[in-house]
């Protein structure tokens, strides 16, 4: 049961967390992956392709093609100019379940 909580918990904040590191560099798919799993949010690939996906059609995001030594052209994400407004509303979002949340407990 706890594993599906903190799945379930982790999943409704990936894709903010995704733009947030996005936001500091362009970033190959791979990256983000190695980004997330080094900070104890395992995530898999499949996890990862629909919602950069999404982002990308909702011109959050957009992507370009650098060639790779091992034969194969990698994807690398950026932010569009749209995202600025959506980081700022995730960014007070999160703020206010945070405090929301601490508010409830710590009655």
């Amino acid at each position: 049961m706890a594993d599906k909580i903190s799945t379930q918990m982790r999943k409704g904040i990936l894709e903010y967390i995704i733009l947030g590191i996005i936001n500091k560099w362009d970033i190959y798919w791979a990256e983000i992956l190695d980004v997330l799993k080094s900070s104890d949010l395992i995530v898999v690939e499949w996890t990862i392709y629909p919602l950069l996906s999404r982002l990308k059609k909702e011109e959050l995001i957009s992507y370009y093609w650098i060639e790779s030594d091992s034969g194969h052209p990698r994807k690398y994400y950026k932010l569009t100019s749209e995202w600025k407004n959506t980081l700022i509303v995730m960014e007070k979002t999160w703020g206010d379940i945070r405090n929301t949340i601490k508010q409830i407990l710590n009655k």
